[in-house]
């Protein structure tokens, strides 16, 4: 669901990444015929998983982030396919093998969706996941959107 992560601040716990809605899916096929709309529960998704880059983020990839728990989720509008999202997190709590995150998603600077995501982070250690879920972080910009922000944090 995230195409590229746009910045990543650790130090603040934010995030913000980018995610364009392909022009043809086999899911607007059902979310609806002849007026095609991403269903909200992609929506929550791509909010998670932007989320789950930040965990990664946060944790050095030492921890896989699980969602756990959808609080308070707002669909506040239609999306059609070809929409250029941004979606944005922020870390509220990391501890204890748990982690909270605010998401939003923005289409063109208007709110098209919110909510508040539980997560429960689980040790890689030797794991086979550990390498695929770090390439795909690495594929999507993560580390090059850190050291961006910590390269200007030093500055």
């Amino acid at each position: 669901m995230v195409d590229r992560v746009e910045s990543a601040d650790i130090s603040n716990g934010t995030i913000v990444a980018r995610s364009t809605v392909p022009s043809e899916s086999p899911v607007f096929e059902g979310h609806f015929p002849g007026m095609p709309l991403v269903p909200g529960v992609l929506l929550i998704e791509t909010m998670a998983q932007t989320s789950g880059m930040l965990l990664l983020g946060v944790n050095d990839c030492s921890a896989m982030p699980f969602l756990m728990m959808v609080d308070s989720a707002k669909m506040r509008t239609f999306v059609e396919p070809g929409a250029e999202l941004e979606i944005e997190a922020k870390l509220e709590h990391e501890g204890s093998g748990f982690a909270v995150t605010k998401a939003k998603i923005r289409v063109a600077g208007k709110p098209v969706a919110d909510a508040q995501l539980k997560f429960r982070t689980v040790s890689f250690d030797d794991n086979a996941l550990a390498p695929l879920v770090k390439k795909r972080a690495e594929d999507v910009g993560l580390f090059a959107a850190i050291e961006r922000s910590q390269a200007a944090e030093s500055s």
